[in-house]
């Protein structure tokens, strides 16, 4: 998630990352609220994952990451400890201060409180996953978000951004789709997140189509390519200049 200030922001996420590490369990539910579905509960959990226990859309990440690597939303760390196991030094980065304290104290060597769209230095790898398109926010987001990949990516360098496709909202018995044609485009979501008494702020959250995100990509002169599929319309995607 995107914040503005992340000292003063509320943090649902965070305190449930930091109580999971500390007690090995949550006292409270991460519950995830959203106008366009029922309540859900986020699986804490999954934030913690050794590199075998990951989908192999994020596992197939892992392996393509090189040279300088940014984690973008790093949240636990998982991805960061990985990459440290396999003998590289990502930079670890989360608006969650909580988040980050977790992260150090899990091992991670490279970890800063810091907002993605504040970030200067190059990368040869940007590492955007457990569905990275989400920082977008909006497709109307697309060229702000590539025009800042464009000044962090070093010359040859990657971004590496999963996602999945909602269109399975839409999917009638016979395997026809349904999709909406008109209004914002279906992958867009509000969501507002709360653990216990703590309850975050709204914000726009973006599930993209690999064909979507491979026209914008290409609008702002990068190449996207089909990397990885997953089992439930979900994929990795390489994103070059």
């Amino acid at each position: 998630m995107t914040g503005t200030n992340p000292n003063t922001n509320p943090d649902p996420m965070g305190k449930a990352i930091a109580d999971y590490w500390e007690n090995k369990k949550c006292a409270h539910k991460l519950m995830v609220y959203s106008p366009d579905f029922e309540d859900d509960e986020f699986p804490v959990e999954t934030l913690f994952r050794n590199v075998d226990q990951m989908p192999e859309v994020e596992a197939s990440a892992l392996k393509m990451a090189k040279g300088k690597i940014l984690d973008v939303g790093a949240g636990a760390g998982c991805h960061s400890l990985a990459l440290q196991d396999m003998g590289l030094m990502p930079d670890a980065i989360d608006i969650s201060a909580l988040s980050v304290a977790t992260m150090k104290a899990r091992g991670v060597r490279n970890a800063e409180v810091r907002d993605f769209w504040t970030v200067s230095d190059k990368y040869d790898t940007i590492l955007m996953l457990m569905n990275g398109t989400g920082i977008i926010g909006t497709v109307e987001n697309f060229p702000n978000f590539f025009k800042h990949i464009s000044s962090i990516l070093a010359n040859g360098g990657q971004l590496l951004i999963d996602s999945t496709d909602l269109c399975y909202l839409f999917e009638n018995e016979d395997g026809s789709m349904d999709i909406p044609i008109g209004g914002r485009y279906y992958g867009e979501m509000d969501y507002t997140m709360k653990y216990g008494k703590t309850i975050g702020r709204p914000f726009p959250w973006l599930y993209v189509d690999f064909d979507t995100l491979a026209f914008h990509a290409e609008k702002s002169g990068f190449r996207a390519e089909m990397i990885a599929e997953g089992d439930h319309y979900d994929y990795l995607a390489r994103i070059t200049r």
